[in-house]
């Protein structure tokens, strides 16, 4: 008897429907070149890397910013609540509201996507997000992988890094130092729990009956800053800058200080979101909710005084920035005033 001969689709992997997948996202990449950045004004998606042109930008001195992130356990969620249109979006998200804390433009975004088997059907819902974030950031996706990883995954499984490059004149970068002594701490809401603290959101939810409108909220898409924060840099009208991610807002607060200076914070004028107070009611303490979540504060301004009226022109209702402290030479580091209000 003939022995059945092994192969790599055998295996669990299958070249053919990965290159299905090249395919769509290369379609998809052609008909948004115009929306984008990106001169070349040709295909660019499938060839062993990726090319940008930078030649066309007017900026003096200029700056090449980069940032990577994931979007950790929120992923688990998205594959319980069978829900992948919008986790793209926060994958974007990560990656450029860490770019625009520099003051960097988005460029481009490259995307890492590891499955246990390739569904296309899924993949496909998980790139419109991508290519979503890419939109609402004025970035182009120029290229990325798809690992099918069958024996590291299971079926079900999959994980998402994203990669974005951007670009910012020596003199515009946003840098600690430019912070001065009664400078104000502007807070920008944030939409809700973004892509940090999700293990211990799904530890609460094994205790807990999730409905419909929970799902909705728990799988929100993480707020996209560039527009607003551009104009602002366009006018300099920003010292300093801090997303608000793992760690909450006082460590990502500090980071964006001089060593010298020190944040002081009133706590109570933070206008914490539903979902945190939720979150709060299922037994977490007001210390570990601020180092886990952003508690409603999805990123921060360092302005001075006078400036303080000017941002607040370019935001829309929901993300009005509101003052929540200033910049002091006291000795600590840290002065904390009031308590959140729960």
């Amino acid at each position: 008897m003939k022995k059945t001969q092994n192969s790599y689709k055998k295996s669990g992997v299958d070249i053919s429907l990965a290159n299905k997948l090249v395919k769509h996202i290369s379609n998809v990449s052609s008909k948004n070149v115009k929306k984008t950045n990106n001169p070349l004004k040709k295909e660019i998606i499938g060839g062993f890397g990726s090319l940008y042109d930078i030649s066309h930008f007017k900026i003096k001195d200029p700056v090449i910013v980069s940032s990577t992130d994931g979007v950790g356990t929120k992923i688990e969620l998205a594959n319980k609540f069978k829900k992948f249109d919008t986790i793209g979006i926060d994958l974007v998200a990560m990656c450029i509201n860490d770019l625009i804390v520099q003051g960097a433009k988005p460029l481009f975004f490259l995307d890492y996507i590891a499955v246990g088997k390739l569904n296309l059907k899924k993949t496909k819902k998980i790139l419109k997000g991508i290519f979503k974030g890419c939109s609402i950031s004025k970035c182009k996706l120029i290229g990325g992988e798809t690992a099918e990883m069958p024996g590291t995954y299971n079926k079900e499984k999959f994980d998402l890094a994203g990669f974005s490059v951007g670009i910012v004149s020596k003199k515009k970068i946003l840098d600690k130092k430019k912070v001065k002594e009664n400078d104000v701490i502007l807070a920008i809401p944030s939409n809700g729990i973004h892509s940090n603290g999700y293990s211990l959101v799904r530890s609460i939810l094994k205790k807990n009956t999730v409905n419909k409108k929970l799902k909705r909220l728990l799988l929100k898409p993480t707020k996209i800053y560039s527009n607003e924060i551009l104009k602002l840099c366009e006018r300099n009208l920003i010292h300093s800058a801090a997303h608000i991610t793992g760690g909450g807002l006082i460590e990502n607060l500090i980071r964006s200080i001089p060593e010298n200076l020190s944040i002081n914070i009133d706590l109570s004028k933070i206008k914490i979101l539903r979902i945190f107070k939720w979150l709060k009611s299922k037994n977490i303490s007001s210390n570990e909710m601020m180092k886990t979540f952003n508690c409603g504060v999805g990123f921060c301004l360092i302005v001075s005084k006078k400036n303080e009226k000017k941002v607040n022109k370019f935001f829309s209702k929901q993300f009005k920035p509101y003052k929540i402290g200033f910049v002091s030479s006291d000795k600590k580091r840290l002065y904390l005033k009031e308590t959140l209000r729960w």
